[in-house]
C-alpha cells in the first residue's frame, strides 16, 4: 500500500504531461488539417514551373515533327507531287501558328 502511494505523484506527473499532450494535438488538428488542404489544392512555384517546362518541351517536339514532315514534303512538291505540295502548305501554316507559344532562345 505504501508503495502505491509513493508512485501516485509519479503517475499524476506523467499521466498528466500525456493528458497535456492531447489535448494539445485535439486544439491544433483542425489548423494542421485545414494546411495539408491548402497544401493539396495549390500549385506550388517549383511545381507550376516543372509543368511549364514540359509543355514547352512537348510544343518543340511537336515544331521539330512539323518541321521534318514540311521539310520532307517540300523536297517531293520541287519534284511536281501536287499532293506534297498541299501537305506542305498545310504544315508551314501549322508550324507558323505554333512558332509563336515557343519561348525565343538567343543564340
Amino acid at each position: 500500500m505504501k508503495r502505491i502511494a509513493l508512485f501516485a505523484p509519479v503517475l499524476m506527473l506523467a499521466l498528466s504531461g500525456c493528458l497535456a499532450k492531447t489535448a494539445v494535438d485535439v486544439v491544433t488538428a483542425p489548423v494542421r488539417v485545414g494546411a495539408k488542404a491548402v497544401d493539396w489544392a495549390t500549385t506550388s512555384q517549383s511545381e507550376a514551373d516543372e509543368k511549364r517546362g514540359r509543355d514547352i518541351r512537348r510544343r518543340e517536339e511537336q515544331a521539330g515533327k512539323l518541321q521534318r514532315s514540311y521539310e520532307r514534303h517540300r523536297r517531293q512538291c520541287e519534284q511536281g507531287d501536287e499532293a506534297a505540295c498541299r501537305t506542305a502548305r498545310s504544315e508551314y501554316d501549322q508550324l507558323q501558328a505554333l512558332l509563336p507559344s515557343l519561348p525565343y532562345e538567343r543564340r
